[in-house]
């Protein structure tokens, strides 16, 4: 019986085409225009740390001045960077099973034979638990000693993509990598990490803070390395403004970035049960009243421990912007519905006599219903189809308009493409079901007295 109803859906769509394509065509658009903005909404809230949710933690601390910009504040009233200081006690500290401490940096990065176009590539500088932390399995080798983290030793961490460009995927431990024409050994390589949104550095955007190259954290003085992105400072309400650049070796400058009221470091730690959360806690209610002592904190006591999700929240990755576009999607589709409810009601009532004719041959009125009702579903099923293609032109669009980072994630998956033509069918079932029951209504007599 589905073949037969689907059989005469088809002759109907041919017997009309122009009122049937308008249909498709209403339908495409408004499941193409609700879906661009659904997969952006898809793609933007996406966690790829979700396997880690209830394991590891953004730390937050109350480490600035009363003069701190509350413009560098996150939605809970806290800054999302700490000090090279704070960093440092809790590197040092036993306070949480892995502490991470982690900054941007950028560098060219080639070999020593030129064999490889030079590159400039943004590298994540971190303590050695990042690859424990965030879950990243090696390859080949090992990260680097724990030494190294308090140290200068020009030791590397590649990823596959990277060891794939350099080495063409063979082992390169032991091997010499250059970083702005200085050698650096390899001393592992790992999975590629990275997930979309960049949960783990969120600091230059959503998207733009995965790295394929990995340095020690012990290399900060020994390059005087400052941060590739945010760092800010926060002068105490008493201090004088022309401090900061009262060093005056380059040495004592940067040492004073290092100890002073500087924020260009995040930090991360693992906190898999109740009891470890209590020792950190612990950890950072003596340390805080000792920095306020000696007035290096002058707020009053407050942390935050933010699970990925929570995370991407406070760091609004996914806008209100975006919320309310995606909303005023769908009221567009809603109208492409009701416009395809009177193009169809329009186009079944003209053909209530053929209705009248199945009727006096004995259909039911339910079969009269389900024969209209299968023809408004494939209908949405061209429209879906169709919208498919409208929808990758929007998407298309949207990709010309954000940064090249975001645009790498702007696509749809296998998730949204079947929903694209799920939502066409079930719009267009919707808009079929006020006609199909209305001509199901129809009194035989009046559709054979119209015939």
């Amino acid at each position: 019986m589905l073949t037969y109803y689907m059989q005469l859906a088809w002759l109907s769509v041919k017997r009309t085409p122009i009122i049937s394509s308008l249909m498709i065509v209403t339908l495409a658009v408004g499941v193409a225009v609700s879906m661009t903005m659904v997969t952006l909404q898809h793609v933007m809230s996406a966690n790829g740390l979700a396997e880690q949710n209830d394991r590891i933690y953004a730390l937050q601390l109350a480490n600035g001045t009363k003069n701190q910009d509350d413009n560098n504040l996150l939605k809970n009233g806290l800054p999302d960077l700490l000090t090279y200081r704070t960093a440092r006690a809790l590197l040092a500290s036993n306070a949480a099973p892995h502490v991470v401490a982690m900054h941007r940096w950028a560098a060219a990065v080639s070999l020593a034979d030129n064999s490889v176009k030079a590159t400039k590539e943004v590298i994540r500088v971190s303590s050695r638990d990042f690859f424990a932390l965030f879950g990243v399995p090696f390859i080949y080798g090992k990260v680097w000693d724990k030494s190294a983290d308090d140290d200068a030793r020009f030791q590397v961490v590649i990823d596959r993509t990277m060891n794939d460009r350099l080495f063409n995927g063979e082992n390169s431990v032991g091997r010499d990598v250059q970083l702005n024409g200085r050698p650096y050994q390899v001393v592992g390589v790992v999975e590629d990490f990275t997930p979309n949104p960049s949960v783990q550095d969120l600091t230059q955007g959503s998207y733009a803070g995965n790295a394929h190259v990995y340095l020690p954290f012990g290399l900060h003085r020994a390059l005087q390395m400052l941060p590739y992105g945010n760092m800010r400072y926060s002068s105490s309400k008493d201090s004088n403004a022309s401090a900061a650049t009262a060093a005056q070796t380059p040495e004592q400058r940067y040492e004073r970035i290092l100890q002073d009221r500087y924020f260009w470091l995040q930090i991360w730690v693992e906190l898999p049960d109740e009891q470890s959360k209590a020792t950190l806690v612990n950890f950072l209610q003596h340390y805080f009243e000792e920095q306020h002592k000696n007035g290096f904190f002058e707020r009053d006591f407050d942390y935050a421990l933010s699970t990925p999700s929570e995370w991407l929240a406070l760091n609004n990755v996914v806008s209100n912007d975006t919320r309310v576009m995606t909303w005023m999607a769908l009221a567009f589709l809603l109208v492409c519905i009701i416009n395809s409810v009177a193009l169809l009601l329009a186009k079944l009532l003209r053909q209530s006599s053929e209705a009248g004719v199945r009727r006096a041959l004995g259909a039911t009125r339910s079969a009269i219903f389900s024969q209209n009702l299968i023809e408004s579903g494939l209908i949405g099923l061209v429209g879906g189809i169709l919208g498919i293609a409208f929808s990758q032109l929007g998407l298309g669009f949207v990709r010309m308009l954000v940064s090249a980072d975001e645009a790498k994630v702007v696509y749809s998956d296998g998730f949204t493409i079947l929903l694209t033509v799920l939502i066409a069918i079930i719009a267009s079932l919707l808009a079929g079901c006020y006609p199909a029951w209305r001509i199901s209504q129809i009194s035989l007599a009046q559709s054979l007295k119209s015939r």
